[in-house]
């Protein structure tokens, strides 16, 4: 996986915005696509109405587009919306990795949250996840995969649990749009 603020030039990446038209926070894909071309991006195209947003970004690093994003997105539509970027090649090493793959048996009940930060193996460990059952995680480098069998709606560990437990910005995906995304990314 690429490393924090390297800058990459393999391939597209993706932006996720976390909270936006699930609540009070509306942005129209056609607004943020323009918002996104107007900072220079290029290639830019949305997935759903959730703030998943593949574009290309001539070498930027992820960490650098990501506040570029917040940043725009608060001056231009004043809203304060947390963004997370990703390149191609990490979000290919998320799928591949999927490490609860043999527990899942509905996708829109297997999420990835995608984390700002490595995960502090520490605080990890202090997490007893027995008192979580049915649900199950686990841990990969900046994500946190859930299996929720009765539902996300009804799981603990949604983004605000591993932003509290974690200190870190957070926001999921399920993985079929995971999937989907990656399926984008590499078209």
């Amino acid at each position: 996986m690429s490393r924090k603020g390297a800058t990459t030039d393999a391939g597209p990446l993706l932006a996720l915005l976390r909270g936006i038209n699930v609540g009070g926070v509306q942005i129209a894909m056609a607004d943020l696509r323009e918002l996104m071309q107007g900072l220079g991006y290029e290639n830019v195209r949305t997935h759903l109405r959730s703030g998943n947003v593949i574009f290309e970004a001539n070498r930027e690093a992820p960490d650098k587009a990501a506040s570029r994003i917040e940043d725009a997105i608060g001056e231009q539509l004043k809203l304060k919306v947390p963004v997370l970027v990703r390149t191609a090649a990490e979000l290919a090493a998320v799928v591949e990795l999927n490490p609860l793959a043999a527990h899942v048996d509905n996708e829109s009940r297997y999420v990835v949250m995608f984390l700002s930060k490595p995960i502090d193996p520490k605080a990890l460990a202090e997490l007893d996840e027995a008192s979580y059952a049915p649900d199950r995680y686990a841990a990969g480098e900046r994500e946190v995969y859930v299996w929720a069998p009765n539902g996300v709606s009804e799981t603990k560990l949604s983004w605000s649990f591993w932003e509290r437990r974690l200190g870190v910005t957070a926001t999921g995906r399920n993985w079929k749009t995971v999937t989907r995304l990656l399926a984008m990314a590499q078209e």
